[in-house]
């Protein structure tokens, strides 16, 4: 009987492992009995699961942690674990840290390998290790010198996990727009007070890192154009009234010119020729041309 529970006939069956456990021997006779125990242990292939081995992980960088698995059978079984290589997805010797500080590079999927002489049993874990930001990069689109007018965005992006938040510290300004994920700040039509520094800050749960850039908004081109429009200005006034000059010289010179503009001009002509003929009667002739 097993621990003194029902009797149970000999004979021959398959052992599973609900067989192991004391069992109590009595013989019996008319001239008495006599008992004895006897402890029965089966042993068993390894299995290896979800209770002793999760199979997600999530650790952090920079702290410490282990890879325990555990695995039932008997004898106890040997447990192993290496990542699980790239490409052809052969495991790569490379186990899981032990006491050491854990590093973006032990992400990855792990091989859970559970031995004993009964066999073996395989089980992957997925590790995922979260790290504060890093690798903070500001750009400005086109460039840092915008020129007075002009638009321009200041975009941000930053590394880690979780996928961090993003802040802004920068001129204030009505002329900014940030992007649906704040990681993008844009600004319509520069001004001076759009000239300064932008600060982007990236945090999660495990830190924050900030970067800046220096934005120039230049007035100078703005200036030298006015500069080249007044100068245009003058030089095409000046051309304009050299242009009457001449013509108005010119025309009565040659003799050749268009009546209406040319009286007011040619007045002092006329009277001139008007006096020489009176002294001097000479006819002259005059080309007209059509107005």
């Amino acid at each position: 009987a097993r621990d003194g529970g029902a009797h149970r006939a000999r004979g021959n069956r398959a052992v599973s492992r609900d067989d192991a456990g004391r069992y109590v021997c009595r013989a019996t006779n008319k001239h008495g009995s006599a008992i004895r125990s006897v402890i029965v242990t089966v042993e068993y292939e390894p299995s290896i699961g979800e209770t002793g081995c999760p199979a997600q992980r999530l650790w952090v960088e920079g702290t410490v942690a282990e890879l325990g698995c555990t695995a039932s059978g008997n004898p106890p079984p040997h447990v192993a674990c290496t990542k699980l290589g790239e490409g052809d997805g052969d495991s790569a010797e490379i186990p899981p840290p032990a006491s050491s500080n854990v590093t973006r590079a032990h992400a990855g999927t792990y091989q859970c390998r559970a031995t004993n002489t009964h066999g073996s049993a395989l089980w992957n874990v997925t590790v995922a290790v979260e790290y504060s930001p890093v690798l903070v990069n500001l750009r400005v689109l086109p460039s840092a010198n915008i020129s007075r007018g002009a638009s321009f965005s200041v975009e941000c992006r930053a590394e880690g996990s979780p996928t961090p938040t993003y802040g802004w510290v920068l001129p204030p300004a009505p002329n900014l727009r940030f992007g649906a994920d704040n990681r993008s700040v844009a600004v319509a039509g520069a001004a001076a007070i759009n000239r300064g520094l932008y600060t982007c800050t990236a945090s999660n749960r495990h830190g924050w890192r900030a970067s800046s850039i220096m934005v120039q908004v230049d007035e100078s081109r703005l200036a030298l154009l006015a500069s080249l429009g007044s100068l245009g200005a003058a030089v095409a006034l000046g051309l304009a009234l050299a242009g009457g000059y001449y013509l108005k010289t010119t025309a009565c010179k040659k003799g050749e010119y268009n009546v209406r503009e040319a009286e007011g001009s040619c007045d002092a002509a006329r009277r001139r020729r008007q006096q020489q003929r009176q002294q001097h009667p000479e006819v002259y002739g005059i080309q007209l041309s059509q107005p």
